[in-house]
């Protein structure tokens, strides 16, 4: 039961990172106005954040489905953890308040994802 726990929330977040990540990693004027932050950070900063999240959005999926290199999977949840906590910062100094709560949430999937494939239901 714990498996098919992990898999979903693996599933969901992997997904939510690999969509932010390609919105990011490809940004352009058209993207920039669904993300207004990013008018004031240079189009290489920007991208580096959504190729990051798409490296973990893959790394949440990818090795688990393919059977190599597991391990990978509570490592790309840590990243995207360490991710979040750096959002809620990021968010927290720009006094965006509206944005805190989604990024609590995936930190906690995150978290758990590292638990539960780390100690609880490893691959």
């Amino acid at each position: 039961m714990m498996n098919i726990a992990l898999w979903a929330v693996q599933i969901f977040l992997g997904l939510m990172f690999l969509m932010a990540g390609l919105m990011k990693s490809t940004i352009n004027e058209k993207s920039k106005e669904k993300l207004p932050w990013t008018k004031q950070y240079s189009d290489g900063y920007v991208r580096f954040i959504g190729i990051s999240e798409l490296l973990g959005g893959l790394g949440l999926i990818l090795p688990g489905a393919l059977g190599i290199a597991a391990i990978l999977t509570p490592i790309a949840a840590l990243g995207i953890a360490i991710i979040m906590v750096l959002a809620i910062v990021f968010h927290v100094k720009r006094n965006e308040n509206q944005a805190l709560g989604m990024n609590i949430v995936l930190l906690l999937f995150a978290l758990f994802i590292v638990v539960g494939r780390l100690w609880i239901a490893p691959f």
